[in-house]
């Protein structure tokens, strides 16, 4: 995904004379045909992320689109300030590519892992949050986010995760896709973490409880009219995301429902990360698990809800 999401920067550039990369302390070889082709329009700063988004702010208001790519953690934590008032104050159109999000350097413990990523960028005014569930929807993603007139936070997997989305899914940013059609149940779920979801709803389905997948890539601006059409539709819904339980994707869908379909709140239950910083290491798989973010918990969570529906 990471490999798709630089490889399309440098294609938008080819197209557009605006688009300009700027990494921070990334390993060699990065963008390098980029780098060849037109240095003149590839940035590779030190370890000094809060420089970084002030040079990408500057450059923005000079005309161009800056891609700034470096771990998520460092775009998020070490520089919410500038994230805040460089960009979001002043609505620049540059784009946040975030390495890791969740739990994919569960190597390196709670220093490294974006767990409060969309709670933090969603709390800030023009930002939009993106994160799609495989490398080709990242390719249709990333083809939209040359116009976008706004700040984009873009939360990468750790790559080679199965492909589940597809080519007439298209993709526009703030409209979620229907990956598969409600009956009794309904998860809605972003990033990688859909693909849990569309697991869980095959093991349902052999249980003869048909579950939707509704696939909200864009935590924000969140797909309210989606929520508005399929949460009255659905006995028992549950949110999936590899982010803590507080201010992620189901917080949004929660705080949907209480301003504008409070009938439909008790229905939501919430698969997520808990209100703890990581106890432990391994690799990303087995913190999920430690967490309780499987396809049999979130089986388990359905299940809850249509039982007491």
């Amino acid at each position: 995904m990471r490999k798709v999401s630089l490889d399309s920067v440098h294609q938008l550039a080819k197209m557009d004379a605006r688009v300009v990369f700027i990494g921070s302390d990334l390993g060699s070889g990065v963008l390098d045909g980029m780098k060849k082709e037109m240095p003149e329009r590839f940035f590779m700063e030190g370890v000094s992320e809060q420089h970084v988004i002030g040079m990408a702010a500057g450059m923005a208001m000079e005309g161009f689109i800056p891609y700034v790519n470096t771990i998520a953690t460092f775009l998020t934590r070490r520089c919410y300030e500038q994230v805040a008032l460089d960009l979001c104050l002043q609505d620049l159109p540059v784009r946040l590519i975030a390495n890791g999000g969740g739990a994919v350097y569960a190597p390196l413990g709670p220093t490294h892992l974006a767990v409060e990523d969309f709670a933090i960028m969603r709390a800030l005014p023009n930002m939009a949050v993106v994160a799609p569930c495989d490398k080709d929807e990242m390719r249709r993603f990333m083809s939209k986010t040359l116009d976008w007139p706004h700040p984009i936070y873009i939360r990468l997997a750790k790559g080679g995760d199965a492909v589940v989305s597809c080519e007439d899914h298209g993709f526009e940013i703030g409209k979620a896709i229907l990956m598969r059609a409600p009956g009794t149940g309904l998860f809605i779920a972003t990033g990688v973490m859909t693909q849990i979801a569309l697991q869980a709803a095959d093991r349902l389905g052999d249980e003869g409880l048909t579950c939707g997948v509704l696939h909200m890539h864009t935590i924000k601006p969140l797909d309210q009219a989606a929520l508005n059409h399929w949460l009255p539709r659905s006995k028992g819904v549950v949110t999936v995301e590899e982010h803590t339980r507080i201010g992620g994707l189901g917080s949004a869908v929660l705080e949907f429902c209480s301003d504008e379909m409070p009938e439909q709140a008790a229905k939501v239950g919430r698969i997520g990360i808990p209100d703890r910083f990581a106890d432990q290491y391994g690799s990303q798989d087995s913190l999920l698990g430690h967490w309780g973010i499987t396809v049999e918990s979130v089986c388990d969570a359905m299940r809850s809800k249509l039982c007491k529906a």
